[in-house]
């Protein structure tokens, strides 16, 4: 659900302050890295310096989570891959002449060891404001006036907070007025100073143009391997379903018709039954190649694209489904292709597994991404780690750099929804 600017206001200053609170488990982390690295000339450091990586790594990926989360800027993690991992000291080697030579183990460091100087005058800087102008107010109302009687001395910004304080309402007043300027301050600044950490974030923690290059060729890899995989997939179901069905019908009207041709002479009624059989088992042939083809690409999606193609899922679907399609025009053909099946595939399970009444099923271009959600009132609990459904759209829309998120709560209801980078076919215009 996305934040009003009161709430962003209302709630920076603090998230500020936590991300300034993290640095003590993450310096405490870059003592341990610096305590292995001191040992590094020693078989005990090379030993023990992935798992201080990997520790700080966890450590500063709660950093780039909460980033993420709480400002307006985005950080992947930077790392390059790893190599396999392999048995033995060949394998141990490896792996840590792969990890002391990635930057980005480097750049995690120098993170820990400025971080809690630059957050203190960026993210935190609001909220310390505004704990300042609080102590401004607690100083006023009654604790000045306590410190001046037990013979202390504090200084307010420009105030000096003695003997006599709580009888002068001029400082009184002056308290007020810097405590409630802090306090406006902080909630004024604290969007702009989280972004600004945001920035400085990116900066440190996010990738590199060699990782982003190295992480760009992982998931094309992957991503290539997984179509064809899906592609060897759906031949091989392709040819099952030919075998099994269109081609053993073909085959057994083919002994027919020569069982008929014996008996038109000797038995006219029999072979007048065995033709009406045959010319069933035609139409159900037909009927199965047509099944058949609708599974490899659908008529409607070729011809009036995904909108519609969606729309007449939801026609023969067992459940309510309310399409709403806002699409200025129509996606590239293998995208839109993607898509469709990906929505087939959620559809079937939200029929299978949600225990739903309806499903609700949103349609737009935004931004030149193609996004798709799918919600349903079921029970909810539904997860990507459980099956391989959803695992399967996921890798069939990452062949695309799509992305698919999974919003599922116990109880419900369940959100699916994908973002496909893709271009608009120009839309077709009135000749007159």
């Amino acid at each position: 659900m996305k934040e009003t600017r009161l709430q962003r206001h209302v709630r920076a200053p603090w998230r500020g302050l936590a991300l300034w609170l993290l640095s003590v488990p993450a310096t405490l982390v870059g003592l341990w890295f610096i305590t292995v690295i001191s040992m590094i000339t020693s078989f005990v450091g090379v030993l023990l310096f992935p798992s201080a990586t990997m520790l700080l790594r966890t450590q500063l990926d709660a950093y780039r989570e909460r980033i993420n989360k709480w400002t307006d800027v985005r950080i992947e993690r930077p790392y390059l891959p790893e190599p396999e991992q392999e048995p033995g000291l060949n394998g141990m080697f490896k792996r840590f002449i792969a990890l002391i030579s990635d930057p980005a183990t480097w750049r995690d460091y120098l993170w820990v060891v400025a971080d809690p100087f630059v957050a203190i005058f960026t993210a935190a800087l609001p909220g310390l404001l505004i704990l300042y102008g609080i102590w401004g107010y607690v100083l006023a109302a009654f604790a000045g006036g306590m410190i001046g009687h037990y013979g202390g001395s504090e200084w307010y910004t420009y105030i000096h907070v003695t003997e006599g304080y709580d009888q002068d309402a001029g400082r009184i007043l002056s308290t007020v007025v810097v405590a409630t300027a802090c306090i406006t301050a902080g909630s004024l600044l604290g969007p702009k100073m989280m972004n600004a950490y945001g920035h400085w974030g990116r900066a440190i923690l996010g990738p590199t143009r060699k990782s982003e290059l190295a992480l760009r060729v992982q998931h094309l890899t992957e991503s290539r391997s997984d179509a064809v995989d899906a592609s060897a997939a759906e031949l091989r179901r392709i040819e099952r379903d030919l075998h099994d069905g269109a081609q053993a019908r073909l085959v057994a009207m083919g002994m027919s018709l020569g069982a008929i041709e014996h008996l038109l002479d000797k038995d006219p009624e029999k072979a007048r039954i065995l033709l009406a059989e045959t010319r069933e088992s035609s139409a159900k042939a037909l009927h199965e190649l047509r099944d058949l083809v609708r599974g490899i690409h659908p008529p409607v999606l070729a011809d009036r694209g995904i909108g519609d193609a969606v729309k007449a899922l939801a026609l023969d679907h067992p459940l309510r489904v309310e399409v709403s399609a806002d699409l200025p025009a129509r996606p590239e053909p293998p995208v839109e292709s993607a898509a469709y099946f990906a929505v087939s595939e959620i559809l079937t399970n939200a029929a299978k597994h949600s225990g739903a009444s309806r499903v609700w099923v949103d349609m737009r271009y935004e931004r030149g991404m193609l996004r798709i959600s799918v919600t349903d009132d079921g029970r909810g609990g539904a997860s990507l780690d459980r099956g391989s459904g959803l695992r399967g759209i996921e890798r069939r829309i990452g062949t695309f750099d799509g992305v698919l998120a999974l919003n599922s709560p116990v109880g419900g209801p369940t959100i699916v929804t994908m973002e496909l980078p893709c271009a608009l076919s120009s839309p077709k215009t009135s000749p007159f």
